[in-house]
């Protein structure tokens, strides 16, 4: 089999649907006129809005989604997968919003969709404050899917702190993992590059980080610097931090190849504790 070529977008995204969606739409088209066969776009890539009620507000469910009609047609267009990293969307019957990643086969049917599990509730130093939960329900399951050409494992943004979740995708056959993500500045100046090598090399799979970029509604800035790492946890391509399109090759060999020379997937044990000793 060939070696796909992915294709990550990098975006500023801000709170207006419209304008987002069809510069999402071009940088789609660039990736797919570049080569890419599967490419993915950032976490909030059709509304990065701070307000929590004002998104609740703008934001439609499922079946009336703007964005899920505008990837739907790009898949079908282009002939690729497609990765909308994720979206707001409105859940029948609860107050808060999913924020959900959807996977877009070339015939343009919804292939997986996957709520993100972790929400970011957290005082960064910069003196911003987040508080995803109040806005976002969690999901509660892990999703793999697969594709002709790999088995994917999806997460979101601040799932990378949580490496049981990357484990038991790698268990369940992921050989590529995807995290769209949307980071701050300053807590991706200190641990982006090593929260996505790490996760790499902890699974041996390939991991594909869109991110959002610069500086968004409400002063809040994000890091940019989308990543494509290798299963042996090499930086194989890296965006910058504007909007941009990057991509490379993947070579799936590499996958079983870092799992033949790492086993750790396969030599779990149990253990009990740990004992608390004064």
């Amino acid at each position: 089999m060939s070696r796909p070529t992915a294709g990550l977008v990098q975006l500023t995204s801000g709170p207006d649907l419209g304008p987002n969606l069809a510069a999402a739409a071009e940088q789609v088209r660039a990736a797919a006129s570049m080569g890419a066969s599967v490419v993915l776009t950032p976490e909030n890539t059709p509304i990065l809005e701070p307000d929590h009620a004002r998104l609740r507000s703008v934001v439609p469910g499922e079946a009336d989604h703007p964005a899920l009609t505008s990837f739907a047609e790009l898949a079908r267009d282009l002939d690729i997968w497609l990765l909308l990293g994720s979206t707001a969307v409105a859940v029948d019957g609860e107050d808060r919003l999913a924020n959900r990643s959807y996977l877009f086969a070339p015939d343009g049917r919804i292939a997986a969709r996957y709520d993100k599990i972790h929400m970011f509730d957290v005082d960064v130093p910069d003196g911003q404050t987040y508080r995803e939960s109040a806005t976002f329900r969690p999901g509660a399951r892990a999703v793999v899917a697969d594709t002709h050409w790999a088995r994917l494992g999806l997460t979101i943004c601040y799932d990378v702190r949580f490496p049981q979740l990357y484990r038991a995708l790698g268990k369940a056959g992921a050989s590529v993992i995807t995290v769209p993500a949307a980071f701050t500045e300053l807590t991706g100046r200190a641990h982006w590059h090593t929260l996505l090598r790490a996760r790499a090399i902890e699974t041996g799979a390939y991991v594909l980080a869109p991110a959002q970029c610069g500086e968004h509604a409400g002063g809040r800035r994000t890091y940019g610097h989308s990543l494509i790492v290798a299963p042996w946890g090499e930086i194989v391509a890296e965006g910058d931090t504007d909007p941009d399109v990057l991509t490379a090759e993947l070579d799936l060999d590499a996958v079983a190849e870092a799992r033949r020379r790492i086993p750790a997937l396969t030599q779990d044990r149990d253990f009990t504790g740990p004992d608390v000793r004064a």
